[in-house]
């Protein structure tokens, strides 16, 4: 089994290199990292063309999601996943996918758990997965990019590229598309992924909440009628499947400060709640 990872790189240097290294480091499986880069005028350029551990292509996109189709439409693995530059791989990551995936030969798509960190790699929160529910479609996707993996085969068989009209919140139109077309979802539960809360992660900007409000519109009436009844729906279902709390672990990770080796973070009380985003939330959209 092998896997293509895409990672789309516009000026992000110092966090590529992280995620390039967090990819690399995977044992047990075969991996090509495909690099789709914009034209980074950062030093970028001085270094990914010459670097063996990528297939660098360099050339201009229309926006991330179409960066990545173009990785997934060059991909060879039989898995496929989008892994941003700030976002990592955790050890052992790829190997249990694998085997999760060996596991459920019927799968499409898996969906694994991410842990969420601040800028210098020390713990927010954690982000368990679950399989999304039809009816909470247009209320809550309940997993993160960085951890979704997809059998090549499914992609191509059901055309499901991201929709480059959406610049900055496409994988939750992406998640609404495979559960329309009724594709087949397993569950890994583990950590895989460490998404980077860095303060500048594109959905966070003003065009990400006017996306969000817009596809809020687009839901049919009976889930904009029912959109409270339907979270607390969702809350009730993660708090059942033990989302919201986790037990003392400890993670490894790829620093800014520690680019050449991972470093172990140890967790004393971990949470599932990610505060500084109920916060962002409830902010008004701008105009």
């Amino acid at each position: 089994m092998k896997f293509s990872i895409i990672t789309p790189s516009f000026r992000n240097a110092q966090w590529l290199k992280l995620c390039i290294a967090s990819v690399a480091d995977q044992t047990g499986v075969e991996i090509e990292h495909i690099v789709q880069d914009a034209g980074s005028d950062d030093g970028t350029l001085d270094w990914l063309p010459a670097d063996s551990r990528v297939k660098a292509f360099v050339e201009k996109d229309g926006g991330m999601y179409d960066a990545v189709n173009r990785g997934f439409r060059r991909a060879i693995g039989d898995i496929v996943a989008h892994l941003n530059c700030d976002e990592q791989y955790l050890p052992g990551a790829l190997a249990a996918v694998a085997e999760s995936f060996n596991r459920h030969p019927d799968a499409d798509i898996l969906l694994a758990d991410s842990v969420v960190t601040d800028a210098k790699g020390e713990f927010i929160c954690c982000r368990k997965s679950l399989v999304p529910w039809r009816v909470l479609q247009w209320t809550y996707v309940p997993t993160l990019t960085s951890s979704i993996f997809i059998r090549r085969r499914a992609l191509e068989h059901f055309n499901l590229y991201f929709d480059i009209r959406w610049r900055d919140l496409g994988d939750a139109a992406w998640m609404r598309e495979a559960l329309q077309l009724r594709l087949k979802f397993a569950l890994l539960r583990r950590y895989t992924s460490v998404f980077t809360d860095t303060g500048e992660n594109m959905n966070l900007k003003p065009n990400a909440i006017r996306e969000k409000r817009r596809q809020e519109r687009m839901a049919p009436a009976w889930a904009r009628g029912f959109r409270w009844p339907l979270l607390l729906l969702h809350r009730a279902r993660a708090a059942w499947n033990g989302l919201y709390w986790e037990k003392p672990f400890a993670y490894s990770l790829y620093k800014l400060t520690s680019p050449e080796r991972r470093v172990e973070v140890a967790v004393a009380k971990p949470t599932g709640i990610w505060w500084a985003r109920h916060e962002h939330a409830r902010a008004p959209a701008p105009l």
